[in-house]
């Protein structure tokens, strides 16, 4: 009986050892335990966004072997965005990184978010000012809206000058139609402002047929479109869309139409060039598109998470991205075409 005791002990403690080795060597496989890296609490206003997919995905891809991220969505819901936010601040995160459902509301959740000393860095919508003020903890990565309807109105003047045909009634004037994001939406409203002053600054006369909101979706894109050419019709001779999905949904309404055939044309624009508008600028249904580089405003956001989760200051040489006045990543815009299609994939 002794003996078998003495045998059983020695066999314990061969199968410890052997543990022990095992998780030691699965730790140095893997770079070190995730729990040596600081977590990243990472909330997108919706996942069924087009662009904040590719935003989400560029975070994830820039994590690896960096950061622990925990990305949820916060269903088009500032409440919701905001129960999520407290979870973080109760999972004791190093940082959060925040798309938010409405920018008014960003105030409370740095409020929530100094109150437990843990660093914030919105993302794609733009805090106000004064909020952006309120704590020297707080950064921004996005892009400047009023550059990308520039560049909308840019590729409609382009498209007037070398095709004179697209003045349908002869009149001189470039009568267009307009989906915006929502409503008070700061890139819906500036996008839609300098698109159309781009076209007037560059001379040619305007006449607005039709305006409407479709929240940034193809669904209603497509709707608000159908809805625009049955009291239009052919009177319409372009198309300006805040984004891509609802540019792609005017297509799919002005295909119903029998647009994109025989020799029947529509000049529509969008913004973002996601996977699917580079395909409808390949196929010849979408004239042109900006490019709202979702690598880049997902990579410097993780850069900046990363480094304020380990307690540092962001500068130029820890994120690789400028800082502009101590607290602005500007991501730049770019026209795209079917001619440079190749640079926005």
């Amino acid at each position: 009986m002794k003996k078998f005791t003495a045998i059983l002990l020695t066999g314990i403690m061969l199968t410890a050892v052997a543990a022990g080795c095992s998780s030691k060597d699965n730790g140095e496989n893997t770079g070190g335990s995730d729990s040596d890296k600081p977590t990243i609490g990472v909330a997108i206003y919706k996942f069924d966004d087009t662009f904040m997919t590719g935003v989400r995905n560029a975070i994830t891809d820039a994590a690896s072997g960096k950061a622990n991220v925990d990305i949820v969505d916060s269903q088009n819901s500032q409440p919701t965005q905001n129960d999520k936010v407290d979870l973080f601040i109760n999972k004791k995160v190093n940082a959060l990184a925040i798309n938010a459902v409405d920018r008014t509301a960003a105030g409370v959740i740095i409020d929530k978010a100094k109150a437990a000393d843990i660093p914030v860095v919105f993302l794609n919508r733009e805090p106000l000012a004064d909020d952006m003020n309120k704590w020297d903890k707080v950064y921004y990565v996005g892009a400047k809206a009023e550059e990308s309807g520039t560049i909308s109105g840019q590729l409609l003047v382009d498209h007037w000058n070398a095709n004179k045909a697209m003045d349908k009634n002869g009149d001189g004037i470039l009568q267009y139609v307009m989906l915006k994001g929502e409503p008070g939406h700061q890139d819906a409203e500036l996008r839609t402002k300098f698109s159309i002053k781009a076209i007037e600054d560059a001379g040619i006369k305007v006449e607005k047929l039709a305006e409407d909101t479709a929240m940034w979706d193809r669904v209603k894109g497509q709707e608000k479109m159908a809805a625009f050419l049955a009291s239009n019709g052919d009177k319409i001779e372009a198309v300006l869309a805040n984004n891509d999905d609802m540019a792609l949904g005017a297509v799919e309404a002005l295909k119903s139409a029998g647009y994109f055939k025989d020799n029947k044309f529509m000049p529509v624009v969008g913004v973002d060039a996601t996977a699917p508008a580079l395909q409808a600028l390949e196929e010849g249904t979408l004239l042109g598109t900006v490019l709202n580089d979702a690598k880049n405003q997902g990579k410097a956001t993780l850069e900046l998470a990363n480094v304020l989760a380990k307690g540092e200051t962001p500068t130029k040489d820890n994120t690789g991205y400028d800082i502009v006045d101590g607290k602005y990543v500007w991501i730049q815009y770019k026209k795209i075409t079917k001619d440079n299609m190749s640079e926005a994939k």
